[in-house]
């Protein structure tokens, strides 16, 4: 076990955090977490899957740094970040007598990381939270930048909150214990990084992906600490630029605006992922770009063979049983965050690592790259 670990800031003035990257965290976490506690009192929320893993070795370290602290442990899945859950959440929390210097610990993945971090905003208007990411996923993407939300029906987290953690502890050791498909998921993620504005990333992912999700016992742990390290220092750069989203930090939505409608469209199950999404959207947010004049070929076809190759989807033809249309998938975009004046927002692609933000869009072109996908 290496105890060294990379410090990142996120620099957002009184709500400044650091991200503590490297191995051996979990078992530091409660030595780690203490100096931000308002107190030494937590609440540590988990779900059934990361319980096996991790829960007992955080536990450990809380009861070492001195910390009291009440665990609980969700069902996994994405199903849990609803208002359902948040009640049942929040219900707990106060049925424990918690008080505005309690700390929530978020030990899990996304759903996990996106739904404590939203009952924290809320709960006795505000507490503090700390995230422990346990996916590739959630260490490069969701705890880091303050958005916490929950699904609706309509659309991918349109009910939430941005609250900043005061810590995020990205252990990567406990990526040993993903499934592959999990690690898949989250590394759509990490190529986001390298499309966006890092076309040198991307050509460094393109020789080493495979190591970065490859089984426990052949995987690149430095890889996969590089992987990390520079997609939270992209993200850190993006979030204390622009906290709320009202510019540059919606480049990190690439892929998104359609992935998110295909996660609607098969409902945030099993089906599909949301890096799977992602992956699918990322590539027909460069077919967009290809089709309107702005990318070449050869970036497009660079990037969707990268995906495919680390085993991700590409297209829908895997999944051709969610009664897929282009106008029902076009409506779902509709009813995403980020439409403005009623006009869709995309991130689109000038080649590689050259992503910029526009809704200026001919929505015909956007019917054209889903109707491709639909046939092929």
């Amino acid at each position: 076990m290496n105890s060294e670990h990379a410090t990142l800031n996120v620099d957002l003035g009184a709500r400044s955090y650091d991200i503590l990257i490297g191995e051996g965290l979990l078992q530091q976490a409660g030595t780690l977490i203490r100096p931000v506690l308002a107190r030494p009192r937590c609440v540590l929320i988990t779900d059934e899957n990361v319980e096996h893993h991790w829960l007992g070795t955080v536990e450990g370290s809380l009861d070492a740094a001195g910390i009291e602290y009440l665990s609980i442990v969700l069902e996994p899945g994405e199903q849990t970040k609803d208002y359902a859950h948040v009640e049942a959440l929040t219900g707990q929390l106060l049925d424990a007598r918690i008080e505005r210097s309690t700390t929530l610990i978020a030990l899990g993945g996304g759903v996990v990381g996106d739904l404590v971090g939203f009952c924290a905003a809320i709960t006795l208007r505000g507490l503090d939270f700390v995230q422990i990411p346990t996916t590739l996923l959630a260490q490069v993407d969701s705890s880091v930048g303050g958005k916490t939300g929950i699904n609706m029906p309509q659309g991918k987290n349109l009910i939430g909150a941005f609250h900043q953690p005061r810590l995020v502890l990205a252990d990567i050791g406990a990526l040993s214990t993903l499934p592959p498909r999990d690690l898949r998921a989250g590394y759509a993620e990490v190529v986001k990084y390298g499309l966006i504005n890092d076309a040198d990333f991307f050509a460094w992912l393109e020789t080493n992906g495979p190591r970065i999700i490859a089984s426990p016992d052949t995987a690149d742990m430095q890889a996969r600490r590089h992987a990390v390290l520079t997609s939270c220092r992209a993200k850190a750069a993006i979030v204390s630029a622009d906290e709320t989203e009202q510019g540059m930090r919606a480049l990190l939505n690439l892929g998104h605006t359609f992935g998110h409608a295909l996660e609607a469209k098969t409902g945030y199950g099993e089906t599909l992922s949301h890096g799977e999404s992602v992956a699918i959207g990322t590539v027909m947010a460069f077919d967009l770009s290809v089709r309107m004049g702005l990318c070449s070929i050869e970036d497009r076809d660079r990037v969707k063979n990268h995906l495919a190759g680390c085993g991700l989807p590409v297209g829908l033809d895997t999944i051709r049983d969610a009664g897929w249309s282009s106008s029902e998938l076009i409506d779902l975009m509709g009813q995403d965050k980020k439409v403005a004046g009623g006009k869709l927002t995309f991130i689109l692609a000038r080649n590689i690592g050259q992503s910029f933000i526009t809704n200026d869009i001919d929505l015909a072109e956007v019917t054209a790259v889903l109707d491709d996908h639909l046939k092929a």
